[in-house]
């Protein structure tokens, strides 16, 4: 995911209308030697295209394969280019917000329950990435959010462990403290991938358990909302864009916010604030209960695919502790297996609550069809920065489009 914003989902394009006939390759099944294999990324940068390239090498080494590793420029639009190109890679990250859509299509291998690591990955990450009853694809590490303080600006408050916030009054108390001169105590995205655990903390959900039914318009989620917004007209929590700044972590390391809602990616802040101390914390709980969302990204591979065996077996190899945790090293990344994140989380002491978190995580509402209309929820949440917005009207509308996009996507 970005680490600014989850961002709209980029349609499948013409792949939608294109019968998936074949995959990348060379034509080989059985074991992996011989095979030619190409992944496609979306990277953070070099290390993580280093990192996984090193891994694809050593796993080729032992198996008698190439692997060539692609850094995609945009990652959906290449890889909705190649399924209908007739040309999709044979492994590839793919994300939870596009995981549906792929998955409705037939795009993609039902190949995660048979791995012989299935058990060992995070429920809430086997329910992200399982579709129809079956668990597809194998999640590649994960993310979740946090509260993250500016420890500088913390202690010149005179706050002190004692007072982090762990319910909605005290998170409250403690933005209106740290709220002085060009800081606001709080800031986040204005968007579901963000308000939507003020939500969730509220007690409410978006889709019913069986999928059957949404249920946006609830007073749970009005409630949620209402916070947000009650903390905005205080004055006490403002939007990036209200502060001049891109994302929360923008707003964190210029002092412009003491405290922020995102993820592990933080530490990105050290190349444009490498002075700015902060540490991290679960979010506080609402009136409903603990809740954060959780990002991730599969492993993808095609329906049909002539290197399906080679695959799944670098898949393995990728997805082992071991590995996940040379990722974690190389590039910041949380293994999605528990006993993986486990040992990161002794490791790297600092990103131990995104971990702690991942127990009670959800992921946000992903089927196929919603992204679109989570954009316009969006959209109409940017009404908030006025104090004008008609909030039951928002989740209303918001009822209407996703009942309708559960229906079509429900047959």
């Amino acid at each position: 995911m970005s680490k600014k914003t989850w961002g709209g989902a980029v349609a499948l394009a013409a792949a939608s209308a294109v019968m998936l006939a074949g995959c990348a390759g060379n034509g080989d099944t059985g074991d992996s030697g011989g095979s030619e294999l190409t992944i496609l990324i979306g990277s953070s940068g070099p290390a993580e295209t280093e990192a996984v390239q090193a891994a694809a090498d050593a796993w080729a080494a032992d198996n008698d394969a190439t692997v060539k590793v692609i850094a995609a420029d945009d990652l959906n639009q290449q890889l909705s280019q190649g399924f209908a190109g007739d040309d999709a890679p044979d492994l590839f990250y793919m994300g939870w917000d596009q995981f549906a859509n792929y998955a409705t299509n037939g795009y993609l291998d039902t190949y995660a329950q048979d791995l012989s690591n299935a058990d060992q990955f995070y429920p809430s990450l086997v329910d992200t990435f399982t579709f129809d009853g079956s668990f597809v694809c194998a999640p590649k590490d994960f993310s979740t959010l946090g509260l993250i303080v500016n420890t500088d600006i913390w202690a010149a408050a005179g706050l002190t462990d004692a007072d982090i916030p762990t319910d909605w009054d005290s998170l409250e108390a403690v933005a209106t403290k740290l709220t002085s001169g060009s800081t606001v105590g709080l800031s986040f995205g204005l968007e579901y991938a963000r308000l939507g655990v003020f939500m969730n903390q509220a007690g409410g959900t978006l889709v019913n358990d069986d999928g059957t039914e949404a249920t946006a318009d609830s007073p749970e989620n009005l409630a949620g909302l209402e916070y947000v917004q009650k903390l905005h007209d205080a004055g006490v929590l403002k939007f990036p864009s209200e502060i001049d700044a891109g994302w929360g972590g923008e707003a964190l390391g210029a002092g412009k916010a003491a405290m922020v809602i995102e993820g592990p990616w933080i530490k990105g802040i050290a190349a444009d604030y490498p002075d700015t101390k902060w540490a991290a914390y679960e979010l506080p709980e609402g009136p409903g209960g603990k809740s954060t969302f959780t990002f991730s990204n599969c492993w993808g591979i095609p329906a049909n695919s002539d290197t399906r065996d080679a695959a799944v077996s670098l898949v393995e190899y990728l997805t082992s502790d071991d590995q996940q945790l040379a990722f974690a090293d190389a590039f910041g990344v949380i293994p999605s297996t528990e006993s993986g994140a486990a040992s990161y989380a002794e490791k790297y002491p600092d990103y131990a609550s995104f971990v702690a978190s991942n127990d009670y995580a959800v992921s946000p509402v992903n089927f196929a069809g919603s992204a679109a209309v989570v954009g316009d929820f969006n959209a109409q949440l940017e009404g908030m920065t006025s104090g004008s917005v008609d909030l039951q009207g928002v989740l209303t509308s918001f009822q209407d489009e996703l009942q309708a996009a559960l229906d079509e996507a429900n047959g």
